[in-house]
């Protein structure tokens, strides 16, 4: 079996000097971050290797996570991420090397809500229309796929093992805007 932990980059400042790559988390961004990575923590869903866009806010985010989690995790910044395409974001996964059990991505939207979709043949009713429904800041899919190998990623071959937002775990009912 492989794990994809598929995270969106917490909440950001909307502008930056720097452009768009720069844009820093704001604080409610770290925190969903930090929650995250203390809902992976206790969910015992660590990865094996963690993965990154460059721009500033997945890598803010991809930090507070890590800061989370029990035991070193081997973390990477791949710069084709951000702004990918479902086409390369899938590229990407399928060149993940074997020995990796559980990967965690973080990057953006659309790219990832649609790689979700792209993903998830299954799953509970219920989250898989959560998911379909927005794919916020922060959102964690968690996939899981019956293949042993990455290369043999396909579409609607993962499960939808779950599907949750910073707003669930800060027990809202509804989530607020990006």
């Amino acid at each position: 079996m492989r794990r994809l932990l598929l995270l969106r980059h917490g909440k950001a400042d909307r502008h930056s000097a720097g452009g768009d790559r720069e844009r820093p988390l704001v604080r409610r961004g770290m925190e969903d971050a930090r929650r995250m990575g203390e809902f992976l923590r206790d969910q015992e869903f660590a990865p094996d290797l963690a993965v990154a866009s460059n721009a500033r806010r997945a890598k803010q985010t991809l930090d507070r996570v890590l800061d989370s989690l029990p035991r070193h995790v081997t973390h990477l910044i791949e710069n084709t991420i951000y702004l990918a395409t479902v086409d390369h974001l899938v590229e990407i996964l399928r060149q993940t090397p074997d020995k990796v059990a559980t990967l965690l991505a973080v990057g953006h939207n659309p790219g990832f809500a649609e790689l979700a979709y792209w993903l998830a043949g299954s799953g509970e009713a219920d989250e898989l229309a959560l998911m379909r429904a927005k794919f916020p800041t922060a959102a964690l899919a968690v996939l899981d796929f019956e293949i042993d190998h990455w290369s043999e990623v396909r579409k609607g071959g993962a499960r939808l093992t779950r599907f949750v937002t910073p707003g669930i775990l800060r027990g809202e009912e509804t989530e607020d805007p990006d």
